[in-house]
């Protein structure tokens, strides 16, 4: 009688955040699936099954296979360069340094600032002319560059700010990770003759696996979420050649009004989004020491 009070007791105080998830997540999905197989209703007609026509349509969408590459290659590059230099500020603020506060500080302060705001100081940094990196190239007599209105290096530059953005705030979990990480384990390390290339190795990468498997999810989710960067800095030009999928569907939902095919390339991005975190915890999981 007891347990089953307490297992009544224990469902009780699970019922409030269960019912936010179900509806602020689960059923949002589940109603985002079904419109995909109904057109978009217009006026005084509304939307009637359609079956897979939004699915065929999609694969034959010249601007979403653009747009899904420009996301794979922001991914790509974004991923591992935030969470390697997040790790190497993290262990550079862990160790005995001047100014560590400080330091730490201004490695963590572009992951407090607003979005809108981030994405505003780098267009003063890629302005051509006038902007503080023409400026700079100026004194060694480099051309002016139109950062954001090249093809070939716009979707670069939005990169830069999403590592300048992401990295600091993975710092924070690793440098965390490190200081849980017991010191008997270095002094054990250095009597037995470990360098630190072989006690990092060794000892303090595998401890922070379970840190990694974490940031590196979260690392995923943000490379497939940004929109506030895009709308501010270049509303996914020039001829989308920095339009990322969330900021595709953010159009077509909410600037061409097909809110069918936008669920349909949300359902696509649910689906990519699941298949890379589940890779990631079968692939990273096995490698992670949970103590």
């Amino acid at each position: 009688m007891l347990a089953r009070r307490e297992w009544i007791h224990g469902w009780l105080l699970l019922t409030p955040a269960l019912i936010l998830l179900f509806a602020f997540t689960h059923y949002p999905a589940v109603t985002t699936v079904w419109d995909s197989f109904f057109s978009t209703p217009r006026g005084q007609r509304p939307a009637t099954f359609v079956g897979l026509d939004n699915y065929e349509f999609l694969l034959a969408d010249s601007t979403f296979w653009q747009v899904l590459s420009n996301n794979l290659w922001y991914a790509l590059v974004t991923i591992p360069v935030s969470i390697a230099l997040a790790l190497i500020m993290a262990l550079w603020v862990d160790g005995k340094l001047r100014g560590r506060g400080f330091v730490r500080m201004a490695y963590f302060a572009p992951t407090v600032l607003p979005l809108i705001a981030v994405a505003n100081i780098w267009l003063f940094f890629y302005t051509p002319g006038f902007g503080l990196i023409d400026q700079v190239r100026g004194v060694f007599g480099l051309p002016e560059v139109n950062w954001l209105g090249n093809p070939d290096l716009v979707l670069g530059s939005v990169i830069v700010v999403a590592i300048w953005k992401e990295a600091g705030f993975f710092m924070i979990f690793y440098l965390a990770a490190l200081q849980a990480i017991p010191p008997s384990l270095r002094e054990a390390a250095s009597i037995e003759g470990a360098g630190r290339w072989t006690y990092f190795r060794r000892v303090t990468f595998p401890l922070l696996m379970p840190t990694t498997l974490f940031v590196s999810v979260n690392a995923v989710i943000n490379s497939f979420r940004l929109v506030d960067h895009i709308f501010v800095m270049t509303e996914g030009g020039p001829d989308n050649a920095s339009s990322l999928l969330l900021f595709y569907i953010y159009e077509t939902a909410f600037q061409f009004w097909d809110t069918a095919y936008a669920a349909t390339l949300t359902v696509v991005l649910l689906i990519l989004l699941s298949v890379l975190a589940i890779g990631q915890f079968f692939l990273v999981d096995r490698r992670v020491h949970y103590r």
